[in-house]
């Protein structure tokens, strides 16, 4: 897979940009999103899969719970070599590869999905279905390295976002085939897919490109882990990406649990929220570009407490209406959060490239190379939010039999992200990176 690899790559130089880079990038950037919405959409099959498993799979809705957290766990520590793999492979051909690697959880649930399978058999091929998790990782990291600074809220959020659209489109042909073949039928939604996956790889075989400059660097991986905003940017990713996926898997189940609705009515509901809060996804990013990651991440989290207390109170007062009306609401402000904080990475660490004395391409270079290496982490950390919520889900409703002790606990999550957001990104924001950097270019991340 020797692919085609791009030897000089600058794209803050306005002249290459105009008259090469921003062709380029934009091809790789379309056919990542392809490739990264097919892999979501893998990632959270077992949200649709669940949906099938009525009484004759003898599997109960802890049970359900604990096979969609098995999914989010692998997906969640994927991310971290599939961050790496990119500059160790190249970004087409680690593309081709992992796209390709869909096959394997998708042919095996194909196998699997009837009454009579051992639910040790189901969690393995849950756990499976968690490689697509990873694909988001080396997508964006991918992606990240092709585009200018200025361009990063918009590429970064339109590629995420694409990819975030798996979700309710994975649920939408889950809906399709309950309408109409019947919950029994799920090896359909299988089918669907395979073709699917095999386009992804010939795509990105045919069109996409590797970025010689962005070798494997190892160094920059340690420099990350050791660097304080990597994991504050990662617990503000547990607030917003966790909190899309762990609802985007949860959705259906909770409707069916506590709402006591069918397959087909929950199904109906369940791609409702998953959608807008992935289609959003650029406008934060867009957002953040114009008024700063950091401010628009601040007041997402304040929606994001207020809409969950509107959840909590449906929650109790077992009102559906209401209930549906704040959990779209949350997805709609995680898909703004998530646009938002993606865009705070690279703006940090190009910050703090200032802060060194860099100038130019030098400190856009050496911003590139910590952002991309954080960017896997702060992802599988965020990722890992989506495994506290669907337990979170398990445990309240083995213990209590409703949401409400788990709604209550997400509540305090986002008052958290609040408060460190301010205090971290918007009171002091000169001081924050290394109480050196200029505050006015550290202001707009």
């Amino acid at each position: 897979m020797a692919g085609r690899w791009i030897e000089r790559w600058e794209p803050e130089d306005d002249t290459f940009w105009k008259e090469t880079g921003e062709r380029v990038a934009r091809r790789n950037l379309y056919l990542s999103v392809f490739s990264e919405h097919v892999g979501f959409s893998i990632w959270t099959l077992w949200s649709v899969m669940v949906l099938f498993m009525g009484p004759a799979y003898g599997v109960d809705p802890a049970g359900k719970f604990f096979l969609i957290s098995m999914a989010t766990l692998v997906g969640a520590l994927a991310r971290i070599p599939y961050t790496f793999a990119v500059a160790r492979f190249g970004g087409r051909n680690w593309t081709v590869f992992s796209a390709l690697l869909l096959l394997v959880p998708t042919v095996a649930a194909y196998l699997a999905m009837e009454p009579g399978t051992s639910y040790t058999t189901f969690l393995l091929v849950a756990a499976l279905a968690g490689i697509g998790g990873g694909n988001f990782a080396s997508s964006m990291t991918n992606i990240n390295a092709f585009f200018p600074m200025r361009k990063k809220g918009w590429a970064l959020g339109l590629n995420a976002g694409g990819g975030n659209v798996g979700v309710p489109v994975v649920q939408l042909v889950g809906l399709l085939v309950i309408s109409t073949a019947g919950a029994t039928h799920p090896r359909i939604v299988l089918a669907v897919y395979l073709p699917l996956i095999v386009l992804a790889a010939l795509g990105a075989a045919l069109r996409m490109d590797n970025l010689a400059p962005v070798r494997n660097d190892t160094g920059a991986a340690k420099e990350a882990l050791r660097d304080a905003h990597t994991w504050i940017m990662a617990l503000l990713y547990v607030g917003t990406f966790g909190s899309f996926i762990g609802y985007s898997f949860a959705f259906g189940l909770v409707l069916q649990t506590q709402f006591g609705r069918t397959p087909l009515q929950a199904a109906s509901l369940t791609f409702i929220g998953p959608l807008l809060g992935s289609v959003i996804r650029p406008v934060g990013g867009r957002l953040a570009d114009r008024y700063g990651g950091a401010r628009i991440t601040l007041w997402n989290f304040a929606a994001m407490a207020a809409a969950t207390s509107v959840v909590l109170y449906a929650s109790v007062q077992k009102s559906l209406p209401v209930f549906l009306t704040g959990f779209i609401a949350l997805f709609v402000l995680s898909g703004l959060g998530n646009g938002s904080t993606y865009k705070m990475i690279p703006g940090i660490f190009q910050a703090k490239a200032l802060a060194r004395g860099l100038v130019g391409e030098a400190a856009a270079a050496h911003g590139r190379r910590l952002s991309g290496a954080a960017m896997g982490l702060i992802g599988a950390v965020g990722a890992l939010g989506g495994l506290a919520i669907n337990l979170a889900f398990r445990q309240s409703f083995q213990t209590a039999g409703t949401g409400t002790t788990a709604f209550a606990a997400f509540l305090g999550c986002y008052a958290v992200c609040f408060t460190v957001t301010w205090a971290v990104y918007v009171r002091r924001p000169a001081e924050a990176v290394s109480a050196t950097a200029p505050a006015p270019a550290y202001a707009e991340v």
